[in-house]
């Protein structure tokens, strides 16, 4: 390289150099411009410029690195959420308040190793509704097992003696001693994601104080549903009907266990739980737990 063209190289590489320090390093990123309900995933939009690091905080206690974050906020409030960005040794920090509304509806959230659900709770099944709430309030779900799984069927949990049980143990009887009295006569049918309680072979059809199951479910045709409406004096609406043929259920179980709520959110978690590999009594053979909270 001659004198001429290694001055002129210099002088470019010094101008870049130059242009990369004197760019800014700034945080920024857009907040939903309506309020999110409490539990759906919030996307942040960064359109932060000059930096490869970022560091966000969520303001509920929660932090992430992710470039562009999906953050889901559990209950309602306003929330200040950071993020501060780096590159080299200059940063810079911004800070907006997100807010999230309720529900309106009662809802939970249900946390597995496979993903979160969210349940909506009917308020057709009022004493159901209650007891389920009350006890989420309590705590009592916290790290339970999901003890009988059936794929094709359905996924049950819920009894207290399930929490740090062994392989060896022998669970699935446990319960509050009290049942809950059968809801069944609300239009609530056991579609691929509906929330049922379980209960014994009792001729009132009561419920399990805690016992609760996710149905997986199987196909279901025209067929299926017009035998058992005319054997289990059902009329079925037609956003019910459309469900039962697109995704599935369990119809046969109409009107004999209560349905008291519906999944809303993470459907494709259910095909993950239903799946894992099960043993004797058809029990998972690696612990399945399960955390429930309450969503305000």
């Amino acid at each position: 390289m001659n004198w001429k063209n290694r001055c002129l190289y210099l002088v470019i590489a010094s101008s870049a150099l130059l242009w990369q320090s004197c760019t800014p390093t700034t945080a920024s990123f857009l907040i939903p411009k309506t309020a999110p309900i409490a539990a759906t995933n919030v996307q942040f939009d960064n359109q932060s410029k000059g930096a490869d690091q970022f560091y966000w905080d969520f303001g509920d206690g929660t932090t992430s690195q992710e470039k562009t974050p999906t953050h889901q906020f559990r209950n309602s409030g306003n929330y200040p959420v950071k993020l501060t960005v780096k590159k080299g040794s200059k940063a810079h920090t911004l800070e907006q308040y997100v807010r999230i509304a309720p529900p309106e509806n009662c809802q939970v959230l249900l946390e597995t190793e496979y993903g979160n659900l969210v349940i909506e709770l009917s308020d057709d099944t009022p004493q159901h509704r209650d007891n389920f709430i009350k006890l989420v309030e309590e705590g009592y779900y916290q790290d339970l097992l999901f003890h009988r799984v059936i794929q094709g069927f359905m996924i049950q949990g819920g009894d207290p003696n399930s929490r740090g049980a062994t392989p060896d143990d022998n669970i699935g009887s446990g319960e509050p001693d009290y049942r809950i009295p059968a809801e069944l006569e609300t239009g609530l049918a056991h579609v691929k994601g509906a929330i049922a309680a379980a209960r014994d072979n009792n001729p009132e059809k009561s419920s399990s104080g805690s016992q609760y199951y996710i149905v997986d479910g199987s196909t279901v045709t025209e067929e299926k549903l017009e035998k058992y409406e005319k054997t289990k004096s059902i009329r079925y609406s037609s956003a019910i009907r459309q469900q039962y043929l697109k995704n599935g259920g369990a119809p046969q179980l109409d009107r004999e266990y209560t349905v008291f709520g519906y999944i809303i959110s993470g459907m494709d978690i259910i095909d993950k739980l239903a799946s894992v590999e099960t043993g004797e009594r058809d029990r998972p053979k690696e612990n399945l737990w399960m955390r429930l909270y309450p969503i305000y």
